[in-house]
């Protein structure tokens, strides 16, 4: 058993010669691809804005054109008949209560937009040319394949 039939490749065969020489040529081609590479990033930030108001506002307030008295300790806030037969009338005035809420005004939407730019990619290729010297072969041994 032969080295080569060892190894369950079979009996070895003679190859026929070759009637002709070969060549490989090799010639570079440039591939362009895209890949996504972050350049900057954006920030968005909300600002908020301070201001005071100043308006006047309309308000109530309960007068008489009488003698006014200042309040006792024991006053009791309800209104009371005096002994001479005067009517006393406690007075309330408006107090002004400001409340403050939150408005939803407006929604602002941010979305990412793809853009194609073009740009121009520059690269030096090599390019295998074959060339035949057949000065010293004998005349119609060669011949050009197109």
């Amino acid at each position: 058993m032969t080295e080569r039939s060892e190894r369950g490749g079979g009996e070895s065969r003679p190859r026929p010669e070759p009637e002709h020489d070969s060549f490989v040529r090799h010639d570079e081609e440039a591939s362009v691809g895209t890949r996504w590479e972050g350049v900057d990033q954006v920030r968005v930030r909300r600002e908020v804005e301070h201001g005071r108001v100043r308006e006047d506002y309309p308000r109530q307030v309960e007068q008489l054109a009488q003698e006014r008295v200042p309040v006792g300790e024991d006053d009791s806030g309800e209104i009371e008949t005096l002994p001479d037969g005067s009517i006393s009338i406690p007075l309330f005035e408006e107090e002004l209560v400001v409340t403050r809420r939150t408005v939803l005004r407006e929604r602002v939407i941010v979305r990412k937009e793809h853009v194609i730019e073009w740009q121009t990619v520059e690269a030096e290729l090599r390019r295998e040319r074959i060339e035949l010297d057949t000065d010293d072969a004998p005349e119609g041994s060669v011949e050009e394949a197109r």
